[in-house]
Parts: structure tokens; C-alpha cells; sequence
């Protein structure tokens, strides 16, 4: 297939790229600066300048695929309904030159979006109340293309897509924890987090592109649910520092953000046992806390 793929020089992306070119598939990524049309080259795919804002951009592209890949989702975070709006508006610029051609719509979403306090599934419904649920605009605007024609689906990634040279949620609190002397979790810090290696979550890409069923709502957590206590104590270890345990009151001060306080407090474990059965998808790579001991996270300086 020839996909035309949106967030391909990023975090993520270039894993998924490489995984998309190495199968056989022809690749065109949107790229909205020099670095990131070098990066997509690198990889093996072809730029196609533009940005999420430049819809006539996302039509071309679409119109020239055999599928689409949204992978691409940024603005400012103290502007969510600006945010909301513009993966919104970019999905649907995607999807409309896909109607019913049958051609596969894959965007990203996160586990975040899943009511908190227990392990949810695919077939739960999201929390429209939650804390991440600006995401779901997104969701519902890719799968309302599945009544018209389209191949629509959703993958929602764990918060921790872990692997080398990572600049997620886990490196924030490395650097919270070399900044402050201590390693925190937020309460007892039993909360869970899902969490998946960057190359497993590339192949759960490939294969919702390749053979997801209209309409699916996949998610890409390896790790059902790893405790933040331990995430901590982990990094305490190998930073040779205390682990602390804080207040809600506390962490919001902490922290960089009181947003990413609620964050690091949040309980979210999902099971992704129905994606595994759907795609036969079997991650394989390092765990997250063997990826923090063994990795990159803790020898890197920094920054």
C-alpha cells in the first residue's frame, strides 16, 4: 500500500515509518520544515510538505494514498478547544477524499481518554468528563467516517511509549527528580499506567492499517497497568536519590504543571486483549521498567 502518514518525524513516528517501509509499504509523510522532510527521507519515505492546518495539503495527500495514517497532534495545551478542533477539522480533511473507496483512516488517540479507577477495555466507552478527554472529538470524527465508506479506526497509545531517546511523560519526571533530589509518586502511588515500547506500537500500526475491521477501537498498551510507585522507585535507584511520597496539594507544586500532577496521579489501567485477539498482535519488546534500569532514561543527561 502506498500511506500517507501525518506525524512521521516525531516521537513515534519514525519507528512506525521504518516498521511501514520495511514491510513493503510506500510511504508518504507530511512535513512541515526542512528537518522533518530530511528525517522522513532518512527513513524512506517521501516528504510532502504541508501542515495540519493546511488542509488542501492533507486532501492531496489522502486523495494520492491507498490509506491514511494521523499520527500528528499538537497546539497549545492551555488552549484544549483550539486543540480539539484542529486534530478535528485535520481528521476530516483526511477522510473525505477516502469515502467509499474501502481505503483504510487510522488516527491516534491515548488510554487516557478511559474512565479512571479500574482496568477498562476496547468495547468501554471514554470519559468525556476525564482528564484527556479532548481526545475524543478526534476518536468520533475518524470513526464516523466507517459508515461512509471508509476503513476507519482508532489506536489508543498508552501514556508511556517508552524506548530510546524518549522525550515523554517518563523523561519529565526524571528531570523533575534530578531537579528537585527526590523521586515522587503522588498518595500510595498505586495508580497504574499502561505502558508499550515505541517498536511494538509500530506494528500495531502496520497491522490496523493492513487488517483492522471497520470501525475498531484498538488499544496499543503492552502493559496493562505499571504502578507509578514503582516507575519512581526505579528511578530513584538509578539516580541514587529518596523516593518521596506527595499530596495532591504537594505534587501540583512539584511537578511542572498542576496538569501534569493530575497526570502522574492518575489511575488508568486498560486491557488491550481484544486488539492482541482482533490483530494477532504480540508485543515483544522490553517492559518499562526494564527499559528505565537498562536503557537510555537514566544515562542520558540532562537536558
Amino acid at each position: 500500500m502506498h500511506i500517507f502518514v501525518t506525524g512521521g518525524s516525531g516521537q513515534t513516528g519514525p519507528a512506525v515509518v521504518a516498521e511501514l517501509v520495511a514491510a513493503g509499504h510506500d510511504v508518504t509523510g507530511l512535513a512541515r520544515s526542512d528537518a522533518a522532510a530530511a528525517r522522513l527521507e532518512s527513513l524512506g519515505a517521501t516528504p510532502h510538505r504541508g501542515s495540519l492546518d493546511d488542509h488542501d495539503s492533507l486532501r492531496r495527500g489522502a486523495e494520492a494514498a491507498d490509506g491514511v495514517l494521523h499520527m500528528a497532534y499538537g497546539g497549545d495545551f492551555s488552549d484544549l478547544d483550539d486543540m480539539m478542533r484542529r486534530d478535528r477539522t485535520a481528521i476530516e480533511a483526511l477522510g473525505r477524499p477516502l469515502e467509499h473507496s474501502g481505503k483504510p483512516l487510522v488516527i491516534t488517540s491515548g488510554t487516557l481518554v478511559m474512565p479512571a479507577g479500574r482496568e477498562t477495555t476496547e468495547k468501554d466507552e471514554p470519559d468525556t468528563a476525564g482528564i484527556a478527554a479532548f481526545r475524543i472529538a478526534g476518536e468520533r470524527a475518524c470513526l464516523d467516517f466507517a459508515a461512509r465508506g471508509v476503513r476507519a479506526n482508532v489506536v489508543r497509545l498508552a501514556p508511556t511509549v517508552h524506548g530510546p531517546e524518549d522525550h515523554g511523560f517518563i523523561p519529565m519526571l526524571i528531570a523533575t527528580a534530578r531537579k528537585t533530589g527526590v523521586s515522587a509518586y503522588v498518595g500510595d502511588g498505586t495508580n497504574r499506567w499502561p505502558a508499550v515500547h515505541r517498536l511494538d506500537a509500530a506494528v500495531l500500526f502496520r497491522l490496523a492499517l493492513e487488517k483492522a475491521p471497520s470501525g475498531s477501537v484498538l488499544h496499543g498498551a503492552a502493559e496493562s497497568g505499571v504502578t507509578m510507585k514503582s516507575i519512581a522507585q526505579t528511578i530513584a535507584r538509578g539516580l541514587d536519590l529518596p523516593t518521596v511520597s506527595l499530596t495532591p496539594d504537594q505534587a501540583a507544586g512539584h511537578y511542572v504543571s498542576p496538569f501534569m500532577a493530575r497526570v502522574y496521579g492518575f489511575d488508568a489501567p486498560v486491557s488491550s486483549a481484544h486488539t492482541r485477539g482482533l490483530l494477532g498482535w504480540s508485543p515483544t519488546h522490553p517492559a518499562l521498567l526494564d527499559d528505565l534500569e537498562h536503557g537510555d532514561y537514566l544515562t542520558t543527561p540532562a537536558s
